[in-house]
């Protein structure tokens, strides 16, 4: 019944580092990677190792090669690549249809961290909360921040098809209909608030209370749901009053 062992290629763990830094929103859209050399004087690996970690990026379309320029975590398109897009755009489906989406897969992703969750997620999510503080602190929408402890959530449940489905959803969501979202991050009420629903998920992980974490995620995004819907309704008003 027992298996032998296999040691793992030091490519693949070069591989799965990068991934998951990307996944988490470490190394955030956009943002250009270290020199192939730098990354292995700072993995302490061969080149080779790396190139081949950044061959397989690029293939799963994770980051992109820019010639003359260097390595880049790639950015989604909206008019290109998002399958979220794309159904939205065919099916006449509104933001409240992605939210409902929403709502199913982060409850369940705060409940399987929860009982999943290892001190490295406890610590990544920590991270964006501190982040996000500094960020409200300095005047800044803390969006980037915001979306990193969505992914480090997402990714404490172990679930490689959730995280890739998140990291798609995430990526529609905020480069593909910031615009719908731009007023619920201007006013520091708003952030304020979000950042202690975050705070009572992450206890409620690190309580390992499934059910709770579950109905924390839900209350956060039940306040999503509300603002946009109030805005909405604001902007008809303003409409029909001119």
């Amino acid at each position: 019944m027992l298996k032998p062992i296999k040691q793992q290629k030091i490519s693949d763990q070069v591989f799965e580092q990068i991934r998951e830094l990307i996944f988490k929103g470490k190394f955030k859209p956009g943002e250009k990677l270290l020199p192939e050399r730098d990354l292995a004087k700072s993995l302490n690996v061969s080149r080779t190792s790396v190139r081949n970690a950044i061959s397989r990026l690029v293939t799963m379309g994770l980051i992109v090669n820019k010639q003359g320029q260097g390595t880049f975590v790639a950015v989604s398109d909206p008019k290109l690549g998002m399958p979220f897009s794309k159904d939205m755009q065919a099916k006449d489906a509104t933001l409240f249809d992605l939210l409902e989406v929403r709502m199913g897969l982060e409850c369940q992703a705060a409940s399987l961290a929860a009982k999943r969750a290892d001190k490295q997620d406890i610590m990544a999510m920590e991270q964006s909360i501190e982040e996000m503080e500094k960020e409200i602190r300095a005047g800044q929408l803390a969006r980037e921040s915001d979306i990193s402890f969505h992914m480090a959530v997402t990714y404490a449940t172990k679930n490689p098809l959730h995280i890739q489905a998140m990291r798609n959803f995430y990526n529609h969501l905020f480069h593909g209909s910031m615009e719908n979202l731009r007023f619920l991050y201007k006013d520091p009420k708003n952030l304020d608030l979000i950042l202690e629903q975050h705070k009572v998920i992450i206890a409620d992980i690190m309580d390992r209370d499934q059910d709770r974490a579950f109905k924390s995620m839900k209350t956060h995004i039940d306040f999503v749901w509300n603002f946009i819907k109030m805005s909405e309704n604001k902007a008809v008003s303003s409409f029909e009053a001119y």
